[in-house]
């Protein structure tokens, strides 16, 4: 069995969103045992799997990845479409558009402190849209 989706999230601020729920709202039901392959279809924006837990963990990454790569530094050629253009492209290089998570007993197997992100790296990035494909038996 093989299906697929296109999801939509609403349009969120720049930032590290827990979209588990979300994206599991949307989602048909899920076989007994297989694969949720997600693609985020956007270059200034990421999908990642971290902690759920603790919200501190998201303001953290967010100043990581701000910190690592910084808006308006003078060797940037892709600037037009302003300062968080072109530091949102590369910082979706770095965590990357796919997510594929096993699924058990109908349900995603992720440890206990795991969630799904949104790492949005625009300032208005707008809403998102996601491929889910899901693969099961």
């Amino acid at each position: 069995m093989i299906e697929q989706r296109e999801l939509r999230l609403r349009a969120m601020p720049r930032g590290i969103h827990l979209v588990t729920g979300e994206i599991m709202r949307q989602l048909p039901p899920l076989p007994p045992t297989g694969l949720l392959h997600l693609l985020i279809k956007h270059t200034s924006a990421a999908l990642a799997l971290n902690e759920n837990a603790d919200p501190d963990v998201r303001q953290d990454l967010r100043a990581i990845f701000d910190r690592l790569v910084p808006e308006n530094a003078p060797y940037y050629l892709h600037t037009d479409e302003g300062p968080d253009d072109m530091p949102s492209h590369a910082k979706s290089v770095i965590v990357g558009s796919t997510l594929t998570l096993p699924i058990t007993g109908g349900h995603l197997n992720l440890g206990t402190w795991q969630g799904i992100y949104l790492c949005e790296f625009r300032d208005y990035g707008g809403p998102r849209s996601i491929v889910a494909t899901v693969i099961g038996a």
